[in-house]
Protein backbone atom coordinates (compact mmCIF):
# COMPACT_ATOMS: atom_id res chain seq x y z
CA UNK A 1 0.00 0.00 0.00
CA UNK A 2 1.42 3.35 -0.91
CA UNK A 3 0.07 6.61 1.05
CA UNK A 4 0.34 10.14 -0.12
CA UNK A 5 -1.59 13.22 -0.28
CA UNK A 6 -3.90 13.72 -3.22
CA UNK A 7 -5.42 17.41 -3.46
CA UNK A 8 -5.35 18.05 0.04
CA UNK A 9 -6.81 14.61 1.11
CA UNK A 10 -4.52 11.50 2.01
CA UNK A 11 -5.29 8.64 0.14
CA UNK A 12 -3.80 4.77 0.55
CA UNK A 13 -3.21 3.03 -3.09
CA UNK A 14 -3.55 -0.83 -2.87
CA UNK A 15 -2.08 -0.68 -5.76
CA UNK A 16 1.69 -2.53 -7.34
CA UNK A 17 4.34 0.09 -6.53
CA UNK A 18 4.99 0.23 -9.95
CA UNK A 19 2.08 1.35 -11.14
CA UNK A 20 2.53 4.94 -12.67
CA UNK A 21 1.25 7.82 -10.86
CA UNK A 22 -1.00 8.52 -14.05
CA UNK A 23 -2.53 5.32 -14.10
CA UNK A 24 -3.02 5.61 -10.07
CA UNK A 25 -4.88 8.71 -10.62
CA UNK A 26 -6.97 8.39 -13.48
CA UNK A 27 -7.90 4.47 -12.55
CA UNK A 28 -8.33 4.24 -8.91
CA UNK A 29 -8.73 8.01 -8.12
CA UNK A 30 -10.61 8.72 -11.24
CA UNK A 31 -8.71 11.97 -11.67
CA UNK A 32 -8.87 12.19 -15.48
CA UNK A 33 -7.43 15.90 -15.75
CA UNK A 34 -3.92 14.71 -16.82
CA UNK A 35 -4.10 13.02 -19.60
CA UNK A 36 -2.04 9.94 -21.36
CA UNK A 37 -0.19 11.37 -24.10
CA UNK A 38 2.87 10.13 -25.18
CA UNK A 39 4.26 7.33 -22.19
CA UNK A 40 7.57 8.88 -22.59
CA UNK A 41 8.01 12.32 -20.55
CA UNK A 42 7.73 14.72 -23.75
CA UNK A 43 4.24 15.80 -24.64
CA UNK A 44 3.68 16.95 -20.76
CA UNK A 45 -0.54 16.43 -21.00
CA UNK A 46 -0.08 14.38 -17.86
CA UNK A 47 1.95 16.70 -15.82
CA UNK A 48 0.97 17.15 -12.12
CA UNK A 49 2.52 18.61 -9.27
CA UNK A 50 5.05 16.63 -7.14
CA UNK A 51 6.04 18.32 -3.74
CA UNK A 52 5.88 21.73 -5.63
CA UNK A 53 7.57 20.51 -8.93
CA UNK A 54 5.79 19.72 -11.92
CA UNK A 55 6.14 16.13 -12.70
CA UNK A 56 4.98 14.14 -15.51
CA UNK A 57 2.74 12.00 -13.89
CA UNK A 58 3.37 9.08 -16.59
CA UNK A 59 6.88 8.31 -15.95
CA UNK A 60 6.90 8.24 -12.10
CA UNK A 61 5.86 5.25 -9.58
CA UNK A 62 3.36 4.91 -7.53
CA UNK A 63 5.72 3.59 -4.73
CA UNK A 64 8.40 6.16 -5.32
CA UNK A 65 6.13 8.80 -4.20
CA UNK A 66 5.23 7.26 -0.39
CA UNK A 67 4.17 10.18 1.31
CA UNK A 68 4.45 12.87 -1.27
CA UNK A 69 1.98 16.02 -1.75
CA UNK A 70 0.56 15.69 -5.12
CA UNK A 71 -1.85 18.22 -6.57
CA UNK A 72 -3.80 17.63 -10.05
CA UNK A 73 -5.77 19.98 -12.01
CA UNK A 74 -8.80 19.19 -9.97
CA UNK A 75 -7.10 20.49 -7.01
CA UNK A 76 -4.90 23.77 -8.60
CA UNK A 77 -7.66 25.79 -7.11
CA UNK A 78 -12.12 25.99 -6.34
CA UNK A 79 -13.73 27.30 -9.08
CA UNK A 80 -10.76 27.66 -11.61
CA UNK A 81 -10.03 30.64 -9.69
CA UNK A 82 -5.93 30.33 -9.68
CA UNK A 83 -4.09 32.81 -12.10
CA UNK A 84 -3.12 30.71 -14.11
CA UNK A 85 -6.23 29.11 -15.24
CA UNK A 86 -7.95 32.64 -15.56
CA UNK A 87 -5.46 33.77 -18.02
CA UNK A 88 -5.91 30.17 -19.91
CA UNK A 89 -9.79 31.72 -20.28
CA UNK A 90 -8.49 35.35 -21.00
CA UNK A 91 -6.27 34.78 -23.33
CA UNK A 92 -8.94 31.86 -25.30
CA UNK A 93 -5.70 29.94 -25.13
CA UNK A 94 -7.97 26.30 -25.40
CA UNK A 95 -8.46 24.96 -28.93
CA UNK A 96 -8.81 21.27 -28.61
CA UNK A 97 -8.09 21.29 -25.22
CA UNK A 98 -5.61 18.23 -24.41
CA UNK A 99 -3.00 19.82 -23.31
CA UNK A 100 -4.50 22.43 -21.09
CA UNK A 101 -4.14 20.39 -17.81
CA UNK A 102 -0.70 19.78 -18.21
CA UNK A 103 0.47 22.93 -19.75
CA UNK A 104 -1.69 24.77 -16.65
CA UNK A 105 -0.09 22.97 -14.22
CA UNK A 106 3.41 22.81 -15.45
CA UNK A 107 2.79 26.71 -15.66
CA UNK A 108 1.57 27.36 -12.08
CA UNK A 109 4.55 25.05 -10.46
CA UNK A 110 7.17 27.56 -12.67
CA UNK A 111 5.62 30.94 -11.64
CA UNK A 112 5.07 29.55 -7.79
CA UNK A 113 8.96 29.13 -7.53
CA UNK A 114 9.66 32.02 -10.22
CA UNK A 115 7.06 34.65 -10.52
CA UNK A 116 9.48 36.34 -13.92
CA UNK A 117 10.57 33.53 -15.75
CA UNK A 118 13.47 34.02 -18.54
CA UNK A 119 13.27 32.49 -21.45
CA UNK A 120 15.32 29.86 -20.16
CA UNK A 121 13.36 28.99 -17.79
CA UNK A 122 10.31 28.86 -20.32
CA UNK A 123 11.91 26.87 -22.86
CA UNK A 124 12.25 24.44 -19.60
CA UNK A 125 8.25 23.45 -20.53
CA UNK A 126 8.91 21.06 -22.48
CA UNK A 127 5.27 20.40 -23.75
CA UNK A 128 3.89 19.92 -26.72
CA UNK A 129 0.60 21.56 -28.19
CA UNK A 130 -0.93 19.48 -31.12
CA UNK A 131 -2.88 22.63 -32.21
CA UNK A 132 0.70 24.85 -32.01
CA UNK A 133 -1.24 27.75 -29.73
CA UNK A 134 1.94 28.59 -28.17
CA UNK A 135 1.43 32.44 -29.15
CA UNK A 136 -1.73 32.30 -26.88
CA UNK A 137 0.14 30.24 -24.41
CA UNK A 138 2.85 32.58 -24.65
CA UNK A 139 0.23 35.39 -23.44
CA UNK A 140 -1.41 33.23 -20.35
CA UNK A 141 2.19 33.00 -19.28
CA UNK A 142 2.77 36.54 -19.25
CA UNK A 143 -1.04 37.49 -18.19
CA UNK A 144 -0.85 35.05 -15.06
CA UNK A 145 2.95 36.26 -14.42
CA UNK A 146 1.58 39.48 -14.27
CA UNK A 147 -1.48 38.86 -11.92
CA UNK A 148 0.59 36.73 -9.61
CA UNK A 149 3.30 39.15 -8.96
CA UNK A 150 2.12 41.90 -9.28
CA UNK A 151 4.78 43.31 -12.24
CA UNK A 152 5.01 43.40 -15.53
CA UNK A 153 7.10 40.36 -16.91
CA UNK A 154 9.94 40.97 -19.31
CA UNK A 155 8.29 37.32 -21.19
CA UNK A 156 7.33 39.11 -24.16
CA UNK A 157 10.31 40.37 -25.38
CA UNK A 158 12.22 40.34 -28.61
CA UNK A 159 13.66 36.55 -28.32
CA UNK A 160 10.87 33.88 -28.40
CA UNK A 161 10.37 31.40 -25.90
CA UNK A 162 10.64 27.64 -27.09
CA UNK A 163 8.34 25.00 -26.37
CA UNK A 164 9.22 21.15 -26.60
CA UNK A 165 7.89 19.65 -30.22
CA UNK A 166 6.43 16.73 -28.49
CA UNK A 167 9.59 14.54 -29.62
CA UNK A 168 12.56 13.14 -27.88
CA UNK A 169 14.93 15.39 -30.51
CA UNK A 170 16.42 18.20 -29.06
CA UNK A 171 15.00 20.26 -31.86
CA UNK A 172 12.37 23.05 -30.26
CA UNK A 173 9.41 24.79 -31.38
CA UNK A 174 9.22 28.27 -30.29
CA UNK A 175 5.65 29.36 -28.83
CA UNK A 176 5.65 31.64 -31.91
CA UNK A 177 5.20 28.40 -33.92
CA UNK A 178 8.57 29.06 -35.76
CA UNK A 179 11.29 26.47 -35.24
CA UNK A 180 15.03 27.68 -33.80
CA UNK A 181 16.25 25.05 -36.55
CA UNK A 182 14.38 26.59 -39.98
CA UNK A 183 12.24 23.21 -39.25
Amino acid sequence: MTSMTVNGEAIAYKLDPDTSLLSALRDASNLTGAKQGCDSRDCGACTVIVDGRAVTSCSVTIGALEGAEVTTIEGLSQGRSHPVQQSWVAEQVTQCGFCDPGFIMAIAALLRTNPRPDEAALAGLRHHCPCGNYPRVRKAIARAAENMAGAALSVLGSAPATFSSGSSSDVQKPIDGQSKHGA
